[in-house]
């Protein structure tokens, strides 16, 4: 079997564009995978093009020397448009390996350790402004079945914020934990945007609450920074999505700056390479979390992570999406009862693109402002749920986020 193409599609998904890379074979086996780039698409597109170059006529089951050769060929190395090009062409590589063998791509990983991995809802605060109408989307959602439930309350900040309006944006925080109760884990997200004093001073604030994690207090870049936040944080701190390869996390393991580490399947290397970070942080007792605020294929490639990983913790999913997310894939999540989201069991990354219905959402510029935009406008406010019921679920249960917007 040997390669023929490398080609991308993309799909507007309200605040950013979804990048889809399919792989091409003379034999008529096809892979998909996700290199969406918040902001980057077109130097992603560039980057898959540099790869076809290097590809073509390449067996697509020989994905390690595949990757190997191609990245030592290669002058530049790392950074997230070359590690979500790369990425994408390793998920993709094993989604044909998987077809041309008619088996899930976790059965190729070592086979399942678990049929289900918890999950954490993003996305579920679409439309909120004030703390009411957060805690009223929490309710909704949790409802719906997730039991954990991310977001970030800190508007604007850059660096620092005054107590004042720190005191405003954690009503918001005190008025989700009132109203799902104590049982509902919160993570809380900070986008890389506080100083260390800040950092250390807000994550004081939050252990009231008692949050799973902080979520990048300081900018992910600052290594240092985050192990001073860590060694005074009474909370636990995450990091990690946008980190790229083992060499982004090698030192943030053995130097102790984080307590959950969050590799994205899309940017730092793909299964393989987020398996072996997996084993770096089984190594030092650390969690693996993975980031996932993306489209299907990257939930799927993620999943079959979650399926093979002793050390999988959470999975991190929009728990609502662009209405026509239904549409451009035979994606097919099912979200129990109890918070959790079954492994998928179809053949390769067990998803399929439809290309007709991902024409009628074309590219849509989406420039990537987080310290200027609403956190809150992550998704339409027409958003909605696009799981399948689980066991003791109804279709009649409410909509996931704001009631009354789906």
């Amino acid at each position: 079997m040997k390669i023929t193409s490398l080609r991308t599609v993309t799909v507007d998904f309200y605040r950013t564009n979804l990048v889809f890379l399919v792989v091409d074979t003379d034999e008529g086996i096809t892979g998909v995978a996700e290199a969406t780039l918040e902001g980057q698409e077109f130097a992603v597109q560039g980057a898959v093009r540099v790869l076809e170059q290097a590809v073509l006529g390449l067996d697509p089951t020989r994905i390690s020397q595949t990757i190997y050769e191609v990245a030592r060929n290669g002058y530049w190395r790392g950074g997230p448009v070359t590690g979500t090009a790369f990425s994408a062409l390793e998920m993709a590589m094993w989604d044909i390996s998987a077809k041309a063998l008619g088996v899930p791509v976790h059965r190729m990983l070592g086979g399942a350790i678990r049929d289900r991995v918890r999950a954490y809802a993003n996305g579920w605060f679409s439309g909120a402004e004030k703390p009411e109408d957060f805690a009223e989307a929490a309710v909704a959602t949790v409802a719906y079945g997730f039991r954990g439930l991310k977001w970030d309350p800190f508007e604007a900040a850059d660096r620092n914020t005054t107590d004042r309006d720190l005191d405003r944006m954690l009503e918001v925080v005190a008025a989700v934990r009132d109203a799902v109760g104590s049982d509902i884990e919160l993570f809380i997200e900070g986008h890389g945007r506080f100083d260390v004093p800040s950092a250390i001073r807000i994550a004081r604030r939050l252990e009231k609450f008692n949050p799973v994690f902080f979520e990048e207090p300081c900018p992910p870049e600052g290594l240092d920074a985050m192990i001073e936040i860590r060694s005074k944080s009474p909370v636990a701190i995450a990091a990690g999505e946008r980190w790229y390869g083992r060499q982004g996390f090698v030192s943030a393991l053995e130097r102790g700056a984080v307590d959950f580490v969050q590799p994205d399947v899309t940017h730092a290397g793909g299964l393989l390479e987020l398996s072996f970070i997996s084993t770096l942080a089984d190594h030092h007792y650390v969690p693996f979390a993975p980031h996932n605020p993306s489209g299907p294929l990257s939930t799927a490639a993620t999943l079959q992570l979650g399926a093979t990983l002793p050390n999988f913790r959470y999975l991190e999913i929009m728990a609502v999406d662009v209405p026509w997310r239904s549409d451009v894939s035979n994606e097919n999540l099912q979200l129990t009862a109890e918070g959790d989201v079954m492994i998928p069991e179809g053949v390769g990354l067990g998803i399929e693109l439809d290309f007709e219905a991902i024409a009628e959402h074309p590219y849509s510029p989406h420039p990537m402002r987080i310290f200027q935009d609403a956190v809150a406008n992550i998704r339409p406010t027409d958003a909605r749920s696009y799981f399948n019921r689980g066991p003791g679920q109804t279709e009649e249960a409410p909509p996931v986020g704001l009631v009354g917007a789906a």
